[in-house]
């Protein structure tokens, strides 16, 4: 079932649509779902859609584009699921468990069944009455909706998703991709919540894909928990690939046991408006972390990236290194706070933002932060705005290389720092095209995947 709504007074129609529908949204959800969706509307109203004057979004005003009339999803819709049976992801050799999402509702499942015993796959609002004891020990257990309203609206209108759940000393070989599929005949707004939990000992690699395949205006907020326990390994890829008219913002809330391994590394390669919202706690000894990140635009898109890496135990290790490129009329932003708390001793801590500006035009606001409590530590921080090196590019023109490819050669060298952090290789390759392509300013479709449907697509999937 699809709402029509027109937003124009944020605060008090986005009130009116959840008091509204409340029932609908309700319909079929886990208790835990519906405990925690109630709070979190409280939190949403109190804070509202965040602007400019509020500053973790300094650099970013999300309250234009929440503006308009919308269609949301208030329940799954059939008609739409042939949109994941068609599609094709065209990465050569990349062997993944296929999942697909409409419009954050699980659709279906290509091959589930091939998966290790004992690990579970599926909507997350199914998957809670059939592992109860996983969904209410975790559900909303890690998401910050008392210091985001963003992440309280998501909690507030969230109604489906996907669930992954990996037992103790299980090792999924094969990357879990998460396709979610945005189509719609009308401007529409869509909510998506995932809950992943790897218990002790276990490995496994989920890669997010949001694909818009109509052209009309999509507004987005997905959220993604999850839990890392003992000894495990964890890695998380998510690449945002949308038309102009996309807003987006993800929220990515990652908690961490001793010894775990996690990398997350969000990828940025086309989009309208994104905002990235990242938070890892290490909350054991002898937890370790890699969050990378590469955001690339033009004409007139926006990106902002929000990190907050807590240090909460002794003995732990974190790394960040986002990398931006701006050209046209581009806009971004960097905000990336590492905090280690007072027994936090024997940390190390690594930050890094660097950006290449391409225009006079483009722009970009990067704000690292530490925040230490503990003498005992190794951290450093840093960032750079800058332009193409000069003396590279007449090194390259006195060896014979133009100046366009001379350009396009430098630009990836300094992407490519992010890109080589890509722990499956199929997919490494293939994001290597894909920002080459952007460079060069043949930025397409996959050849291979149907859902695109037209030739000229400003979008690409995996």
């Amino acid at each position: 079932m699809n709402k029509t709504c027109r937003i124009v007074n944020l605060q008090e129609e986005y009130s009116q649509l959840y008091k509204e529908n409340l029932s609908l949204l309700e319909n079929g959800a886990p208790e835990k779902m519906n405990a925690s969706r109630a709070k979190a509307f409280d939190l949403f109203v109190e804070k509202g859609i965040p602007s400019n004057k509020v500053e973790e979004y300094k650099y970013t005003n999300l309250q234009p584009f929440f503006k308009g009339s919308f269609d949301i999803a208030l329940s799954s819709d059939a008609a739409l699921e042939g949109a994941a049976e068609n599609f094709n992801c065209g990465v050569p050799e990349l062997d993944t468990h296929n999942v697909f999402l409409i419009n954050g509702w699980f659709a279906n499942q290509d091959d589930c069944n091939q998966l290790p015993k004992g690990v579970v796959v599926g909507s997350i609002r199914e998957k809670a009455e059939q592992y109860p004891e996983v969904f209410e020990k975790y559900y909303n257990e890690n998401t910050p909706n008392n210091l985001d309203a963003m992440a309280a609206m998501n909690t507030a209108f969230a109604q489906d998703g996907a669930f992954i759940y990996v037992p103790k000393g299980v090792v999924v070989e094969k990357p879990i991709q998460l396709v979610n599929i945005m189509s719609g005949d009308n401007d529409r707004l869509v909510f998506q919540r995932n809950l992943i939990v790897v218990e002790e000992n276990a490995q496994v690699k989920v890669m997010l894909c949001d694909h818009t395949i109509s052209p009309q205006k999509f507004v987005i907020n997905n959220l993604t928990e999850v839990f890392v326990k003992e000894n495990s390994v964890f890695d998380i890829y998510n690449v945002q690939n949308q038309h102009n008219l996309t807003t987006q913002v993800s929220g990515m809330y990652v908690h961490q046991k001793k010894h775990s391994n996690i990398l997350t590394n969000n990828l940025t390669l086309h989009s309208g408006v994104t905002r990235n919202n990242i938070r890892v706690t290490m909350d054991d000894e002898h937890c370790e972390s890699h969050v990378y990140g590469l955001y690339l635009s033009d004409k007139n898109q926006h990106v902002d990236n929000f990190t907050f890496i807590d240090h909460a135990k002794p003995n732990c290790q974190s790394f960040e290194l986002f990398k931006g490129v701006m050209d046209d009329s581009a806009s971004g932003a960097f905000t990336g706070r590492v905090l280690v708390r007072p027994d936090a001793q024997q940390t190390n801590a690594y930050q890094s933002n660097n950006n290449l500006l391409l225009t006079d035009n483009a722009k970009i606001n990067s704000k690292p932060q530490l925040e230490i409590y503990a003498d005992d530590v190794k951290c450093s921080h840093g960032a750079t705005v800058g332009q193409l090196d000069d003396e590279a590019m007449f090194y390259l023109r006195a060896r014979g290389i133009n100046q366009t490819e001379g350009r396009i050669l430098l630009m990836f060298a300094f992407a490519y720092e992010v890109i080589e952090k890509i722990r499956v290789e199929p997919l490494k390759e293939n994001i290597r095209s894909l920002v080459e392509k952007r460079f060069r300013g043949e930025f397409d479709k996959c050849d291979s995947c149907v859902v695109c449907g037209q030739q000229g697509s400003s979008v690409s999937c995996l």
